[in-house]
C-alpha cells in the first residue's frame, strides 16, 4: 500500500513524478502529494482523493521547474483521507519534506517531545512527527544524512522514509526498515521508490536495499550506508520486464489484460525447472537434500489469494509428498505459539514479497529454528531476501488490486516445490513426476481454451447484474477455488459473496440460500469418482431449494446436465490441477459484472494491492 518515488537529475522532476505516481496508483491510496526543491526553498502541492485531483490543481498552480522531487500517494492510517494529511510532510520551518511509507508506532511519544519543546503540528500523521524530528536533528548536525540516521534510531516500527531539504536541491535521502524501497539507476539521473514501476519508463537497473539501510542520491551516485554509517554495496539487478508491460495495451482494465496474460505467465513460471527426462530442477532452491529428506512438517504462510493458493497446495504436497502439511494465516501464525522447529520446513506465498504479516512470521519461523522457502513475483523483495531459498514466478507486473496471475503462477510454483520434494524424498517415481510434468506444461494451451470462451462468461455476468448475493462451494481443491472467486466477487464488485465447502452445506450455509440465488459449483474431474458423486450431490440439494446452479464441470460430465441452470466447460486435467482452469471464469466473470456496476476494476475501495504495514 502507498506509493513514492523520488527523482534527481535534468527531466522537470514533478513531470516525472508524476508519472511515477500515476504507475503507482494500483498499490492503492487516498490522497497524493509532491515536492520540489528550487533555489533554496522547498514547494509543494497535495490533495485528497484520486491523483487526478492533484493534477488538476498543479495545472491550475504550477509548481517552479525543478529537478529535484519526491511524491506519494498515501493510503491512511493515522488522520483521515485529508488535503492536511496528505504527504509530503513539511518541517516548521520548511527546510524539509518527506514522504513515509508504514507505520511509526512510537509516533505519540515522539510528538510528545517535540511539542514539548514548542513545536507546532498542523496533521494527525504518524510521518509528520518523522518531518519535524528530522529537521530537529538537521539543524543539531548540519548534515541531512547523519539526521535521517538519527532519525531512524529514534523510531520503531515499520517505515521508509524519503526527504530532500531546501539546501541540497540536487540530492535526496532515504531510509527503509521492513518497508520497501529500491534505487533506480539512470544516465545522469537516479531515482528512488517503493515499486520499480515507477521509474521503468526511464530505466531498467535496479539495486535493492538491506534492512536497516540509508541511500543517498544525487544525479551522478548512489551511496547507501546502514543505519551506524557503515558503507554497504546494494545488489544491483536488471529488471526483465519494459515500461510496455505495465499498460493496458489496448484492455479496458489492467485486471482483465492480467486475466489474458496467464497461459504466458504459467509456461513463464515453468520454464527452465525440469530437463528432457522430467527431473526437476530447482536450483534456487539452495537447501540440501538431506535437510530436506529430514523435514516432519510443512507449514504453508500467505494471506489474501496467496493464501487460498497455498490451501490448494497442502493437497497436493500432501498427496506427492506425505509429509504432514499446513496452511497459516500469516497474520495470525506468531500469535498463537506455533510449534515449529529445525525439522520445519515454512513455504511462504506473497505476490510482492513485502507482505508485512507473511515477513513477520518468517522471522518468527527462522527464529525456530525453521527453514524458509519463499514464492514470490518480485525480485529482490524482503521477503525472498530473508528467506532461505526463493522459487520467483515469473508472472511480470500486476497492477489490478484484485490478483489473478499471481495467483495461477503460485499454483503453478506450488505445485512444482510439491513435486521436486516428493522427487528429492522418494516418494514419487521418477515416471511419476516426469508424468505430472507433462501435464503442466500442458496447462497454458488448456488455460487458452477456457479465456477463448470469454463471450459466454461476460453475457453471464450481464444477466446475473441485478443480484446481491453469490455462493461458492467445492469440495477438496474446489473449496479454496469457492473462496477466491467469492473473494474477487468482493474485492471488485462490492458484492456479498460466501465461498463454502460443499459437504458444510447442510450445517448450516444451506440456510441462505433462497430461490434463484446464484451458486457456482466447482465439480472435480470424475477420476474422483466418490468425490464426484458428493458433488453431484451437493448440486441437487441447492437445486432443490430453486437456486440458480452455475456449474464448472469438465468436459463430457453428463452427470451434472439435468442439475445445472449455466453449465461452464473446462477442459479435463488430474483433480489436483484443475484450480488452474476452474479459476479463470470466475475471474472473468468478476470482472465483467464489476465493469456492469460501473466500479474501478483496477482500483477497488478501501483495498491496496501490497499490505506493507500489520
Amino acid at each position: 500500500m502507498c506509493g513514492i518515488i523520488g527523482y534527481v537529475g535534468p527531466m522537470d522532476a514533478a513531470r516525472v513524478v508524476m508519472d511515477g505516481l500515476r504507475r503507482l496508483e494500483y498499490r492503492g491510496y487516498d490522497s497524493s502529494g509532491i515536492a520540489l526543491g528550487v533555489d533554496g526553498r522547498l514547494y509543494f502541492a497535495k490533495r485528497a482523493g484520486k491523483l487526478a485531483k492533484l493534477a488538476e490543481l498543479l495545472a491550475d498552480s504550477p509548481l517552479p521547474v525543478s529537478h529535484q522531487g519526491i511524491g506519494h500517494t498515501r493510503w491512511a492510517t493515522h488522520g483521515g483521507p485529508t488535503d492536511t494529511n496528505a504527504h509530503p510532510h513539511l518541517s516548521s520551518d520548511e527546510q524539509v519534506a518527506v514522504v513515509h511509507n508504514g507505520i511509526i508506532e512510537n509516533f505519540a511519544e515522539l510528538r510528545e517531545q517535540l511539542e514539548t519543546d514548542g513545536v507546532v503540528f498542523a496533521s494527525q500523521t504518524d510521518t509528520e512527527v518523522a518531518s519535524q524530528w528530522l529537521a530537529r536533528e538537521l539543524r543539531a548536525c548540519g548534515d541531512l544524512v547523519q539526521a535521517m540516521r538519527a532519525t531512524c534510531g529514534r523510531l520503531k516500527g515499520a517505515f521508509t522514509l524519503v526527504a530532500i531539504d531546501a539546501a541540497h536541491p540536487d540530492t535526496i535521502v532515504a531510509a527503509r526498515r521492513n518497508s520497501p524501497l529500491v534505487v533506480g539507476v539512470g544516465e545522469g539521473e537516479n531515482f528512488v521508490a517503493s515499486d520499480v514501476a515507477a521509474f521503468i519508463e526511464h530505466t531498467r537497473e535496479a539495486i535493492e536495499l538491506g534492512q536497516d539501510q540509508v541511500v543517498v542520491i544525487t544525479p551522478s551516485t548512489v551511496v547507501i550506508t546502514d543505519f551506524d554509517g557503515n558503507v554497504k554495496k546494494g545488489r544491483q539487478y536488471r529488471v526483465d520486464w519494459d515500461a510496455k508491460s505495465a499498460e493496458k495495451t489496448g484492455y479496458d482494465w489492467f485486471m482483465r489484460k492480467e486475466i489474458f496474460e496467464q497461459p504466458r505467465a504459467v509456461a513463464d513460471t515453468l520454464l527452465g525447472r525440469f530437463d528432457a527426462a522430467g527431473h526437476l530442477m530447482l536450483d534456487e532452491v539452495n537447501i540440501g537434500d538431506d535437510e530436506l529428506r529430514a523435514i516432519d512438517k510443512i507449514v504453508i504462510l500467505a494471506a489474501g489469494t496467496a493464501f487460498y493458493a497455498g490451501m490448494v497446495a497442502r493437497y497436493a504436497i500432501e498427496h506427492w509428498t506425505r509429509v504432514p502439511c499446513e496452511v497459516e494465516l500469516a497474520s495470525e501464525f506468531r500469535y498463537r505459539d506455533p510449534i515449529v522447529g529445525p525439522r520445519t520446513l515454512c513455504v511462504t506465498i506473497s505476490q510482492s514479497g513485502e507482505t508485512a504479516d507473511t515477513l513477520m512470521a518468517i522471522r518468527h519461523a527462522r527464529a525456530q529454528g525453521a527453514r524458509v522457502i519463499a514464492i514470490c513475483n518480485t525480485v529482490g523483495a524482503t521477503i525472498p531476501r530473508e528467506s532461505d531459498a526463493v522459487l520467483y514466478t515469473r508472472a511480470g507486473p500486476e497492477i489490478g488490486v484484485a490478483s489473478t496471475k499471481g495467483f495461477t503462477t503460485q499454483l503453478a510454483a506450488c505445485y512444482l516445490l510439491g513435486l521436486w520434494l516428493a522427487q528429492v524424498r522418494g516418494t514419487k517415481f521418477g515416471d511419476e513426476v516426469a508424468d505430472m510434468v507433462d501435464e503442466l506444461n500442458a496447462m497454458p494451451a488448456l488455460m487458452q481454451q477456457v479465456l477463448d470462451r470469454a463471450e459466454s462468461i461476460y453475457r453471464l455476468a450481464h444477466d446475473l447484474a441485478a443480484n446481491k448475493d453469490f455462493l461458492f462451494i467445492g469440495r477438496h481443491v474446489g473449496y479454496p477455488v469457492a473462496l477466491e472467486g467469492a473473494l474477487k466477487l468482493k474485492e471488485i464488485a462490492y458484492l456479498h459473496a460466501e465461498g463454502f465447502a460443499a459437504g458444510e452445506l447442510k450445517h448450516g450455509p444451506i440456510a441462505i440460500i433462497s430461490p434463484a440465488t446464484p451458486v457456482f459449483v466447482i465439480v472435480p474431474p470424475r477420476g474422483r469418482d466418490q468425490l464426484h458423486d458428493k458433488v453431484v450431490s451437493n448440486i441437487q440439494e441447492v437445486r432443490a431449494r430453486g437456486a440458480r446452479v452455475l456449474v464448472l464441470a469438465e468436459a463430457g460430465d453428463e452427470s451434472v446436465v439435468p442439475f445445472a441452470s449455466t453449465l461452464i466447460q473446462l477442459p479435463s486435467v488430474s483433480t489436483l490441477l484443475q484450480p488452474m482452469l476452474a479459476i479463470l471464469p470466475l475471474q472473468m466473470f468478476a470482472c465483467e459484472l464489476a465493469t456492469v456496476l460501473g466500479h474501478d476494476v483496477d482500483q477497488p475501495r478501501n483495498l491496496a494491492k501490497s499490505v506493507t504495514v500489520e
